[in-house]
């Protein structure tokens, strides 16, 4: 199984940037699917962004013209662009990564948006 190494979280005032970087073990070429995920405190986990086969972004609403995903193939990474933060979107984010059936986590960053 395919081993996910999340970076990049930390602490940023509201309208500032971040980004997460999500390393994989091996290749990324072949993965069906390719996502961030946040759970912040007391909430349900959620789908941040995602790309599927390699073309087919998906994005939370809330997100939507502020966060953007991207991979890098040559370095096994993919990464979620985090622009104009809000207080809202503090909490741990996890990356995922699938080839169906087969789904691998990684163990979260932390973003804490405040001033």
């Amino acid at each position: 199984q395919v081993q996910l190494v999340e970076s990049g979280g930390g602490l940023v005032q509201p309208g500032g940037s971040l980004r997460l970087s999500c390393a994989a073990s091996r290749s990324i070429v072949s993965f069906d699917f390719m996502g961030w995920y946040r759970q912040a405190q007391g909430r349900q986990r959620e789908l941040v962004a995602s790309i599927t086969n390699g073309v087919r972004t998906h994005y939370l609403d809330s997100v939507k013209g502020r966060f953007a995903i991207s991979s890098d193939n040559a370095v096994n990474t993919f990464y979620l662009h985090m622009n104009s933060l809000k207080s809202e979107d503090t909490a741990v984010y996890i990356c995922s990564a699938a080839t169906w059936p087969d789904e691998s986590w990684g163990r979260g960053t932390q973003v804490t948006v405040s001033s």
